[in-house]
């Protein structure tokens, strides 16, 4: 593909999402909430796009079409188990909107800070929350650089990719918080799903049809379309990624944190409704590229690079090549760009404001975007280390997530559970996961987010027996939800 033509799409992208962040700037961010949370007002529709955006992001179109080209038919099992976990915010999503409402929370660990009556509990679960989101930071970062890469045959360097990201990144959390970030996610979310969509449909069109599409799949791959197939996806592998997927949407606080932001309970249904036809569709055209690459690509040596050498083929049209490019560009940078007004957000909130005891909300807020760039430049740094398949490093990430999951579940099922019981739990496990990450070591087969749930779970609960817990506190807390799921109709 030529180089001129992706720096004009890309400069043109960029051009259209500054004047619609610009446009979403409502009166003046002068608060944790407003800049954080758009006070509260997202609606269903814009709440759906951006969800899928910050979710669905360089995983999806490289990263999960990566997995399915060095794997096969594994990875749709893999994702379709992140959509029965979807069925978690269907559950707590509704008790996140109450609570949030009710006692003004801005990140998820304050609400367990105040749920166990600790700001050590919401400190310490921001730290670890940053210490694993800052690699997940970098994967799309990466996910940018590769594309950019492939897509122009290096004429567009890996690090250039990571530079630019970046710094848009940056440029659309300054400019009007999450308010500027949900509506670029908006144009993403919808120029991500019908580009791809007409791609699919192209190249499987391409390659003579549905029929055919399978027919030379089984003859020249026919271990893609199985289980454990080419012998990547083992049981103990499948288990090892699929259970960080399935708890993703509560523990990762990028996602759990815009359960606050829908204006009402229906547009949080809207939301949810809006995400589960996305993804699917979503899911499909990122399983059909990463056979499609399988096909024409067969000796790839980085399964990362299938998407670029597919869009850069004959089968599609240079302009839609960009575009689509520019799309998977926009969907890595919005999952950034809500990551670091999250970290942002746990740092200024739970960290600063338990270390500055007086720090009022202003002063949190100036604090906030003052580490945005600060966490930027963490990300970047990590991203020039050796990432070689982003879909296995997002599953890393998610694995040390993970931790906060028990914690997480007790706070709103549980009157028993105690800040201790939090603080161990996330600390001792957090710990165990990053050294087995570091040191590459699976005990038994199995793999660190598997010992770290089971860990976190075991030490949740026995230390929350040996402990007191804040009784008064989990009453309020919990006969106040008790009170409006009844009176809302929620089960």
């Amino acid at each position: 593909m030529s180089t001129n033509l992706v720096w004009w799409t890309i400069g043109i992208y960029i051009i259209i999402s500054l004047i619609i962040a610009y446009l979403s700037r409502s009166g003046k961010q002068v608060n944790m909430t407003s800049y954080f949370l758009g006070d509260r007002k997202l609606n269903g529709f814009v709440s759906a796009l951006s969800y899928s955006a910050t979710t669905y992001s360089a995983f999806m179109l490289v990263g999960l079409a990566g997995l399915t080209y060095t794997g096969g038919v594994g990875a749709y099992g893999f994702e379709i188990i992140y959509f029965m976990g979807v069925s978690l915010v269907a559950f707590f999503g509704p008790r996140f909107w109450l609570v949030g409402k009710k006692y003004g929370y801005v990140t998820p660990s304050e609400m367990l800070g105040d749920r166990y009556n600790s700001k050590k509990v919401a400190f310490i679960v921001s730290l670890f929350s940053c210490l694993f989101l800052i690699p997940y930071s970098a994967v799309q970062l990466a996910g940018v650089g590769y594309l950019l890469q492939g897509m122009t045959n290096n004429a567009i360097p890996f690090t250039t990719g990571v530079i630019i990201a970046t710094v848009l990144a940056v440029v659309f959390s300054y400019i009007a918080g999450i308010r500027s970030v949900a509506w670029t996610d908006s144009l993403q979310a919808l120029m991500m799903i019908i580009s791809s969509t007409i791609v699919v449909l192209l190249i499987i069109h391409g390659l003579g049809g549905v029929g055919e599409f399978f027919d030379t799949l089984k003859t020249n791959e026919p271990q893609a379309l199985s289980v454990p197939g080419n012998g990547y996806f083992s049981f103990l592998t499948f288990l090892g990624l699929t259970v960080p997927w399935f708890f993703f949407s509560l523990s990762n606080p990028q996602v759990s944190q815009r359960l606050f932001m829908p204006a009402s309970l229906k547009s949080l249904r809207t939301m949810l409704m809006g995400f589960l036809i996305f993804g699917f569709i979503y899911t499909i055209v990122s399983v059909v590229w990463g056979f499609s690459a399988s096909v024409m690509f067969p000796d790839l040596e980085n399964a990362d690079l299938a998407t670029p050498r597919i869009l850069s083929s004959e089968l599609v049209p240079p302009i839609l090549g960009a575009i689509v490019m520019v799309g998977i560009m926009a969907a890595a940078i919005s999952t950034i760009d809500s990551i670091l007004l999250t970290l942002s957000s746990l740092f200024a909130r739970d960290v600063y404001g338990n270390i500055k005891k007086d720090s009022d909300d202003r002063r949190q807020l100036l604090v906030g975007k003052i580490v945005i760039p600060v966490i930027a430049i963490l990300a970047y740094l990590f991203a020039q280390s050796n990432i070689s398949l982003i879909a296995v490093l997002s599953v890393a990430s998610s694995a040390g997530l993970l931790v906060a999951v028990p914690g997480i579940i007790g706070a709103f099922f549980w009157k028993r559970g105690t800040a201790a019981g939090v603080i161990t739990s996330v600390t001792v496990s957090g710990v165990v996961v990053i050294l087995l990450e570091l040191l590459k070591f699976k005990p038994f087969g199995l793999a660190s987010g598997l010992w770290g749930i089971t860990l976190s779970t075991v030490l949740y609960i026995v230390v929350s027996l040996m402990t007191k817990a804040p009784v008064e506190k989990a009453n309020e807390f919990l006969t106040y939800l008790k009170t409006e799921l009844k009176r809302n109709k929620i089960v």
